[in-house]
């Protein structure tokens, strides 16, 4: 079977929020949401020039896999930076090379706007993505992240 990769429209969004369930029953920090799902897609579709969605179709016309970044400004890079979110391929497409494709698509957007570094966060009890990214050769950092809901 065969997929491409392409930026995702509005009429993706119900699909994308059903990986993103996926996702999400994967990450202990985040619980799914289909309203707030749908709304924060909606919010990064709406700025092409700073944010992007990249999904995998197959034949049938099915998404089967989404990974998403937004760009922000690196006072170390002193340029833009890629951060990377939404990462999730269906359960049976996975080790067919979605994953990188969908990477390496998105990689492609990010260096297009200015991007000198991608980043992302990965569930620290998630072993199969950490293996994952190391396979890909993301480099590991010192950094943990940290967060304060302002709600």
């Amino acid at each position: 079977m065969t997929y491409e990769i392409e930026d995702a429209t509005e009429n993706d969004l119900p699909a994308l929020s059903r990986l993103l369930d996926v996702l999400f029953g994967i990450e202990q920090d985040f619980q799914p949401d289909s309203s707030r799902q749908m709304r924060g897609m909606a919010l990064l579709l709406g700025q092409p020039d700073r944010a992007v969605i990249k999904i995998a179709r197959n034949a049938q016309d099915q998404v089967i896999g989404m990974v998403s970044a937004q760009l922000v400004i690196s006072t170390a890079e002193g340029a833009p930076s890629a951060w990377v979110e939404d990462m999730v391929v269906e359960q049976s497409w996975r080790g067919r090379g979605v994953g990188r494709a969908l990477l390496e698509d998105l990689m492609s957007w990010a260096k297009s706007k200015g991007a000198t570094r991608a980043q992302l966060l990965v569930d620290l009890d998630n072993e199969p993505a950490l293996g994952y990214y190391k396979h890909l050769n993301w480099e590991s950092t010192r950094l943990g992240a940290r967060r304060k809901m302002l709600k």
